[in-house]
């Protein structure tokens, strides 16, 4: 007889409704389902042996439904003992349910161990593919190193039945590591080269402008010679023009002194003529200056007027900060209703009556 038949017997129907209407009625049968559990040794190592567990847990999961079926159809029967009968098919429910969580423990454990063994063995698959990944190109000697660690990595049983792919991953990655290696060494050896051909190149460039700078220097000493002779030449007919120029001075004094005598008649007459041009100036400075405070007054005002507008605009900003403050606490107060088991619905409610002092002795601290 299977395992399944054995856990799945029930009471009677003649004797059910005294089993299911007594406290701890269906104890007995509960028990003969642990005497086969206590008695049932799999072995999980095993095929067959993690079949049977399969095969036990569902067999205790029959026995509950089948149990629970005839607790059901004595409810439909008997109206009037459901809540015994519901007390007794929930407390036989959560025994078989823990025991059928118990039964499969050791197949689930293997399995989750199972898991973590074959995710270790494709994580490693995976590090040896990452080897030939590269966010920027590398160096020549970094993939050479890249390929010698690799070269080193030990394939062997620890492996398992992943060491075909292990084998295969390195081989394919090695073969990326070696071709990238040459790519490499080629781009590396044309830098090379380039770096060369541009150092020669800046090397003539300044042995060039070594030679022209000698070749300016060369040119300004001989300007600045000829400039220096130039200057004296310039120098010795300078003192013979101003010779000249201090007889013709002369002779032009006497004359001036002439004619300053006749200016001073003139300038009398003059100095009367700016006397009254300055009292007409000094008039029109004045006017000059009444407009002027009068436009001075008018920027005071519109001053006075913006400074007005600014502290309006300060004011408004300052309500918008303060309200953009409430709305964040607010926000802060909302979750923590809804983080304790509140509907966002009743905690915006909550939340608003207590804004609005609604609530007594209840506020929030803005």
């Amino acid at each position: 007889m299977s395992a399944q038949t054995e856990l799945a017997v029930v009471p009677p129907q003649e004797t059910a409704l005294a089993v299911y209407s007594t406290p701890n009625g269906l104890e007995p049968w509960l028990q003969q389902i642990r005497s086969k559990i206590d008695g049932f040794t799999p072995d999980i190592s095993t095929r067959k042996g993690r079949e049977a567990i399969a095969s036990m847990a569902y067999a205790v999961a029959r026995s509950k439904t089948a149990l629970d079926d005839v607790g059901k159809k004595l409810v439909a029967d008997l109206k009037e003992v459901p809540k015994k009968i519901d007390a007794e098919r929930k407390r036989v429910r959560d025994t078989l349910e823990a025991w059928q969580e118990e039964v499969r423990r050791p197949l689930n454990e293997w399995q989750a161990a199972e898991d973590a063994r074959v995710d270790k063995h494709n994580d490693g698959i995976e590090a040896i593919k990452a080897l030939a990944r590269f966010e920027e190109p590398p160096a020549a000697a970094h993939v050479s190193q890249v390929i010698a660690d690799l070269e080193l990595l030990a394939l062997d049983d620890s492996w398992e039945e992943f060491l075909p792919e292990a084998a295969q991953a390195k081989d394919q990655t090695l073969i990326a590591l070696r071709g990238l290696l040459t790519k490499r060494q080629k781009e590396e050896a044309e830098q090379a080269e380039l770096a060369q051909l541009r150092a020669e190149a800046e090397a003539r460039e300044q042995k060039d402008r070594e030679e022209r700078i000698a070749r300016e220097a060369a040119e300004c000493a001989r300007i600045e010679a000829e400039q220096k002779a130039q200057a004296e030449r310039e120098a010795t007919l300078r003192r013979e023009q101003e010779a000249k120029a201090a007889a013709e001075r002369r002779e032009l004094e006497l004359k001036l002194q002439a004619e300053q005598a006749e200016r001073a008649a003139a300038q009398a007459k003059a100095d009367q003529v700016a006397a009254e041009q300055r009292a007409e100036q000094e008039r029109q400075a004045a006017a000059q200056r009444a407009e002027q405070a009068a436009e001075q007054a008018r920027i005071d005002e519109r001053r006075r007027a913006d400074a007005a507008a600014a502290e309006i605009v300060r004011q408004q900003e300052a309500r918008e900060r303060d309200e953009a403050h409430r709305r964040t606490i607010n926000r802060s107060a909302l979750e923590a209703f809804v983080a304790g088991g509140m509907t966002e619905e009743c905690a915006k409610q909550a939340i608003t009556l207590i804004a609005k002092r609604q609530i007594p002795n209840v506020s929030i601290a803005y």
